[in-house]
């Protein structure tokens, strides 16, 4: 049996056989340029959309371009386009080139087919070369002369495209007269549309030069203009409706009566299929009735129907979109969409981001009548097997209670999630109990029953794990087992790596030594040597000031640490009032979805810290330091307190240490040691804390630190030695920098000699490299510099990332240190700041 034959096929048009395949189609173009046998149109499309795949994936054909210039001449439209695509993408960064293609490109401007001459007309205007802006005005003046809409429509947004060409060339050719008057007497509304659109941008960017543009512009928004576009706008297109409309949101009516007049107009706009309308339609509605109290109230009465109609319809997207903008009327006027809190219920089919909105929604609508059956609903997803959606809908549940609806209830069932035993379930909620009972201290007996049942391996969280231990401290008297609990952690200090649960655990122990001295002795001196060894600074400096306040007097200490707190009556709002004020004034933009006014995306100095992913675009990269850096935004100061917790910081308020006074500071040993509470010790002057008095002798002995007639000295660091050859690319260091966890995150301080003696980023980077630190990126202004280092261990492949921030104005750094090995970060971080103390200094 003969073996089946196998199938011919024909190479793809994107892929070239060879080196000479660019060459053979010149060659062939070259053939076929002014032939006019039969078939020479269809020859010539199939060398056309090669050359057009060739362009598309990456292949230079610009050698081709004379032949491809020579084949447009011919009334085969699909031919034009392609051709018109070809020399739109070379001409531009070519102008030698483009000067080639405006000849042929004026001809067939003057076609008898308009598709050819409006075709031609754009791509004229896309070529985009100042040398050549004197050949666009007369077939611009042309087109918009001309008796087919389609060309007066290419030409009035060509009309833009040579004014941000050139400018002055544009106004002195008189052609935004000419689009005035197309505007005004012109029968396409598409014309119409695209003369307004043209005009809007050219006046508004003249109008701060010439005082006759902001007259233009002020008169765009005069009453006969605006009545104008308002009588045709059903003429309009969808999308150029929108732009009428934005216009009319601008115009400011003379009295209430004009306002229902336009309002009755657009009656109808707000049942169109087009979301986009129908948003800027509403915020005409919205902008013209705040001065008007009552019959703004009956517009959100109004608009609310359309809202939820487009929500419930369109693409996850669409939807989003749309239901941003609904979130932000209901949080300005909840009440007014409480009854209709089932529209927000969660869809199982929606995507995370839409559930995440709806959520917030229920959460503003809840009141007396709606709280049960909107909690009943957050509880079913609790126990849903999406994580993230579980975790909002605990999160939901406590700011309902919170806003004081059927507290209750709501307690009841926040405490039945503990009972659920699922991690993510279990840290949440903690969350919300410490601050349900930081707002309502009277469910303390009922909290504190199920929290006590909680084993604490089970919580892994560090902000849960924080919440627990607050609770642990807060309430020692009420959870018989809390000083032994927080002596569990206290005995994994070392496996905790997050600052805030350790800062937490030090304030606890400190109240639950306060409260239950004999139980919690031996616990609080094992976390005050624990924390007066740790390398993070605020742990560190938090300990040293509980350490010298029981030193000084206990009962100081107790008002300090343990003062009486009145109930929490509201917690802060992320969003200023203000904020929100201007993102509805920005309604119907990207201000609304992105949940932030317009300037905190748009202008560089308004911006955060940048993100990593875009730093390394802003920066200058070599592994040399780098010899041309680039000036990076600026990056904001930080001003996170990381010494306290929200909580914290009311319990501690005004209690700083002197970090000036001489100590004796306690070793790390838990060992257990005997003695007896003193309830009040003899006061000792923390001007002499280094003289041994009775005082300080029996708190160390009561707390079993131990006193050496020394300083103990700090405890050594692992012998750390670093490649001095280490290489790493910017591509591989971006990737690891994502992979691995922060292993130290911390500010410190530099010399101002030092400060003073980077002029440059690459004169810093060119001194840590002399230190084995390799500088992957650089950049910024002053006062902020931001650089990212890389190490390796001279014999290991273990790798340290840091990313580091300099503020020259304060003298400070900000330092991430990232490592393959986070045991050894510490040795790491002290010959950093040894090399960093080093820049500028004789």
């Amino acid at each position: 049996m003969a073996p089946p034959a196998q199938s011919q096929r024909s190479p793809s048009p994107s892929q070239p056989s060879g080196k000479g395949e660019v060459s053979d189609l010149k060659l062939q173009l070259r053939q076929l340029a002014g032939s006019r046998a039969p078939g020479t149109d269809d020859t010539k499309r199939d060398l056309f959309k090669k050359v057009i795949s060739y362009m598309t994936i990456g292949i230079d054909v610009s050698s081709v371009f004379s032949e491809m210039v020579m084949c447009s001449a011919t009334s085969d439209i699909v031919l034009k386009k392609m051709c018109y695509l070809y020399v739109g993408n070379y001409a531009k960064h070519n102008p030698d080139l483009a000067l080639l293609t405006i000849n042929f490109l004026q001809r067939d401007c003057k076609d008898e087919d308009p598709m050819i001459r409006g075709l031609a007309l754009r791509s004229l205007c896309s070529l985009g070369v100042a040398n050549l802006v004197e050949y666009l005005v007369g077939p611009l003046g042309n087109g918009l002369k001309d008796g087919n809409s389609y060309v007066r429509m290419v030409a009035a947004v060509g009309v833009l495209k040579l004014y941000h060409i050139s400018a002055s060339t544009c106004v002195d050719a008189d052609l935004p007269a000419l689009l005035k008057h197309l505007m005004l007497k012109d029968k396409d509304a598409q014309v119409v549309a695209n003369c307004l659109n043209s005009l809007q941008e050219i006046w508004g960017l003249e109008a701060s030069t010439s005082e006759e543009a902001a007259r233009e512009r002020e008169a765009l928004l005069s009453k006969p203009v605006v009545y104008y576009f308002l009588n045709r706008i059903k003429e309009f297109s969808e999308w150029a409706q929108c732009i009428v409309l934005e216009l009319v949101a601008k115009y400011v009516p003379t009295d209430s009566e004009e306002i229902f007049d336009i309002m009755n107009l657009l009656e109808d706009r707000l049942q169109h299929a087009n979301g986009a309308v129908v948003l800027a339609t509403i915020k005409v509605f919205l902008h013209m009735t705040l001065s008007m109290t009552d019959v703004h109230q009956q517009v959100y009465e109004r608009i609310k129907a359309p809202l939820l109609t487009l929500v419930s319809s369109g693409s996850p997207e669409q939807s989003y979109a749309v239901l941003s903008h609904l979130h932000l009327l209901v949080m300005r006027a909840p009440f007014i969409f409480c009854s209709d809190y089932k529209h927000f219920y969660c869809q199982y089919n929606e995507p995370f981001y839409v559930k995440k909105l709806k959520l917030e929604m229920l959460t503003a609508v809840a009141n007396e009548s709606n709280t049960y059956e909107i909690v009943t609903e957050l509880c079913e997803y609790v126990a849903n097997v999406d994580i993230p959606m579980a975790r909002e809908s605990i999160r939901a549940v406590g700011k309902i209670a919170l806003q004081q609806y059927d507290v209750n209830a709501i307690v009841d069932r926040l405490l039945q999630f503990l009972e659920m035993e699922k991690e993510h379930v279990t840290a949440e909620t903690l969350v919300l109990v410490k601050d349900l009972l930081r707002k309502y201290p009277q469910w303390s007996h009922d909290c504190i029953a199920v929290v006590g049942n909680i084993s604490s391996k089970n919580v892994q969280e560090p902000k849960a794990k924080a919440a627990l231990i607050w609770m642990l401290g807060e309430y020692a008297q009420d959870m018989q087992d809390a000083p032994y609990i927080l002596e569990s952690f206290i005995e994994n200090w070392d496996e905790e790596h997050s600052a805030e649960v350790r800062l937490h655990l030090l304030t606890a122990v400190m109240k639950c030594f306060l409260r239950r001295p004999p139980e919690t002795r031996q616990a609080l001196g094992a976390a005050l040597a624990a924390g007066l060894a740790d390398f993070h600074q605020d742990v560190h400096d938090r300990a040293l000031f509980y350490y010298r306040l029981l030193q000084y007097n206990v009962s100081v200490a107790e008002r300090v640490v343990n003062p009486p707190k009145q109930a929490v009556s509201a917690f802060a709002d992320t969003q200023s009032s203000e904020t929100k004020d201007r993102i509805f004034d920005e309604f119907n933009s990207l201000s609304v979805v992105y949940q932030k006014p317009s300037y905190m995306f748009t202008d560089k100095e308004y911006r955060g810290p940048f993100a990593f992913s875009e730093e390394l675009g802003n920066l200058s990269i070599g592994t040399d330091s780098g010899d041309h850096i680039i000036a990076a935004q600026g990056v904001e100061a930080n001003d996170k307190d990381l010494l306290l917790s929200t909580s914290e910081k009311e319990d501690n308020q005004g209690y700083r240490s002197n970090g000036g006074s001489a100590y004796s500071a306690p070793s790390y040993d838990n060992s257990t040691t005997t003695g007896a509470f003193e309830a009040q010790l003899d006061l000792v002057s923390l001007d002499n804390l280094s003289t041994q008095t009775s005082s300080s002798l029996a708190i160390d002995e009561l707390l079993g630190l131990g006193m050496p007639t020394t300083p103990s000295p700090a405890p050594s660091l692992p012998a750390l030695k670093l490649n001095a050859k280490a290489v790493l690319d910017a591509n591989a260091f971006q990737q690891k920098w994502r992979q691995l966890p922060v292993s130290i995150s911390q500010e410190i301080s530099i010399d101002p000699r030092g400060v003073a003696a980077m002029t440059t980023p690459q004169a810093l980077s060119r001194h840590m490299q002399g230190h084995s630190f390799h500088c992957v990126a650089s950049g910024g202004q002053s006062p902020y510099y931001k650089f990212f280092f890389f190490a390796r261990k001279e014999e290991e492949s273990s790798a340290y990332l840091v990313e580091c921030i300099i503020n020259s104005s304060t003298c400070k750094v900000q330092l991430k240190i990232k490592s393959d090995d986070p045991t050894t970060s510490p040795a790491f971080l002290e010959m950093f700041q040894s090399a960093l103390s080093k820049f500028g200094m004789p």
